[in-house]
């Protein structure tokens, strides 16, 4: 993981990386902390935003829970999380919620003799792999997915997150879906009693311990296991279709989502319906206060959101990330201008028209 230590040091500061740190975040630096799921395209946008504005971004990828923690005790200007608060819990903490890029987690292992793709797996596979009830990698389950596939006689290691995580709460709300022994017996949270495996930090830690662990499977956001050329697996989709982790597959799972049906726009892409949906989509949002502690910070915040909207699609996309639709856009950024003021009540962002 030495490629994301680099881009948080280089781009976020040290700072944001420990809150022991003696470095210190300029005046105008925008604070942020949460999810490691969107952590890559963040750190490309920050490069960007600071090189056109001068205002830097320093974001802790602490995990949702983490970022969730922070944002409501008012340590950090926003909290990212990929688990989406109920609209109880944001209303109790007067928060907004809003989602900000969509992307794909996809499984990820570490097998001698095989190539990116060429592992075929499916939700129940993957649900009896991390209850503990499917231990080595020519089991017959895995072999009936990958006939052809010499697969080896080898113990699975089970890689799983150790802290509070979105990235967790999307995985096992998709194998709730597939599985119910999994339902039933482990559930879906951002953390949960893991069955078997071996615990990590954030998405860093997961492929990290996969890719030096022979014989290893763990679940990270797609950019990690592109950059660090981690070794993924098709999947089988809800419609029965084998499917790779592509922006075209995490787009057509996140094509029929009704952000408004939900409050906060907290819509779940698990397990959607199409012959080209990725089962494992999530989108990722950002937590504000209604009413922010510091409203310039939050409102420079808002303009670097307004700026990602716009000027990151493109930089999103190169990483595998899908943008979020120009209507869902409008519908947010008229959020932002209705409900969150100073405390005065004045708007601390204006819609442009």
């Amino acid at each position: 993981m030495k490629i994301f230590r680099t881009v948080s040091q280089t781009i976020f500061g040290i700072a944001a990386l420990a809150a022991a740190s003696t470095v210190t975040a300029s005046a105008g630096d925008i604070s942020g902390a949460g999810a490691t799921f969107p952590y890559p395209i963040y750190a490309k946008w920050a490069d960007a935003y600071k090189k056109e504005t001068g205002i830097g971004l320093n974001y802790q990828s602490i995990g949702s829970g983490g970022g969730i923690k922070q944002i409501e005790a008012k340590t950090v200007v926003f909290g990212a999380t990929d688990a989406p608060l109920s609209g109880a819990d944001l209303d109790k903490n007067g928060l907004v919620q809003f989602p900000m890029v969509m992307g794909g987690i996809v499984p990820v292992v570490n097998l001698d003799g095989i190539s990116g793709g060429t592992l075929v797996i499916d939700g129940p596979t993957i649900a009896k792999i991390y209850l503990g009830q499917i231990k080595s990698w020519d089991d017959e389950a895995i072999k009936a997915l990958n006939a052809g596939v010499t697969l080896p006689h080898q113990a699975i290691v089970v890689v799983h997150r150790s802290d509070g995580s979105g990235t967790t709460f999307n995985f096992t709300d998709y194998l709730g879906k597939v599985s119910p022994d999994w339902k039933s017996k482990v559930g879906s949270a951002t953390a949960v009693e893991w069955p078997v495996g071996i615990g990590a930090k954030g998405n860093e830690g997961v492929a990290n311990n996969v890719a030096q662990t022979k014989g290893s499977i763990g679940y990270v956001e797609y950019a990690y296991a592109k950059q660090n050329k981690l070794t993924f697996t098709k999947m089988i989709n809800k419609d029965g279709k084998t499917v790779a982790p592509t922006a075209e597959t995490f787009q057509a799972a996140a094509a029929n989502a009704d952000w408004n049906s939900v409050p906060g726009y907290g819509v779940i892409l698990s397990n959607q319906s199409g012959a080209e949906s990725w089962p494992m989509t999530a989108a990722t949002f950002i937590l504000i206060h209604k009413q922010p502690h510091d409203p310039a910070a939050a409102g420079e915040a808002l303009k670097f959101f307004a700026w990602a909207y716009v000027k990151g699609s493109k930089m999103a996309e190169d990483l595998d990330f899908v943008p979020m639709p120009t209507k869902v856009v409008g519908s947010i950024q008229s959020v932002w201008a209705k409900e969150i003021t100073d405390a005065g009540g004045k708007p601390l962002f204006a819609v442009s028209h």
